[in-house]
């Protein structure tokens, strides 16, 4: 099962060594999420990431940046709908039910499903599927490996996803939750978690 890693809406001073460091550790792909923010800062931290790692990086703003540092692709959303006239490349996107999922995910390499469980990252923005409903998702092949679940999921369950049948994991408060830009000193409570998480997802 993949692990994807989706940045915190805000920069901060160490997340270019965050973000390298967990690439090292075998983070599958990053989705660069900074909404409402100026693409010179975006453009800035992925000259600070090394390049072998651009391949595995998914953009959810700014498309041109696809093209300049060679991404993985971009992701669509309700802010961004629509890819480029001209685009060609990976393209994932955002889904907020069950029936959305079945209605996209053919035409994507493959889609979010949110919030699987309680968000931690957005208050208030909780679970809309039952366990139950999530296992006949799955058994009627709506949900797969190009299925990414996204919201509220920890180390106590992602295994549950797993057992489901999703794709891959994206992960964002769980992670993000273990290091305070504002007071920590080092990141390594992130790096062990993400291996704590790695470990169980197989």
């Amino acid at each position: 099962m993949k692990l994807i890693a989706v940045t915190t809406p805000y920069f901060f001073i160490e997340e270019d060594k965050i973000i390298t460091a967990l690439f090292e550790e075998g983070l599958d792909i990053l989705h660069l999420r900074k909404p409402e923010t100026c693409a010179m800062y975006s453009e800035r931290l992925l000259t600070l990431i090394p390049q072998q790692y651009h391949r595995r990086i998914v953009t959810h703003e700014h498309f041109y940046m696809k093209e300049e540092f060679c991404l993985m692709g971009i992701h669509l959303n309700a802010r961004n709908t629509k890819e480029p006239h001209d685009y060609d490349g990976h393209i994932s996107c955002s889904c907020h039910s069950v029936e959305e999922v079945k209605q996209k995910k053919d035409f994507y390499d493959y889609v979010f499903m949110s919030p699987v469980f309680d968000s931690i990252s957005k208050e208030g923005y909780q679970s809309q599927y039952t366990p139950e409903e999530l296992r006949a998702a799955a058994k009627e092949g709506i949900i797969d490996k190009n299925v990414m679940a996204l919201g509220g999921i920890t180390a106590d369950n992602i295994l549950e996803i797993k057992d489901i049948g999703f794709g891959g994991a994206a992960i964002l408060g769980d992670l993000w939750g273990k290091f305070d830009c504002q007071n920590d000193q080092n990141y390594l409570s992130v790096i062990k978690h993400f291996r704590q998480l790695k470990e169980i997802a197989g």
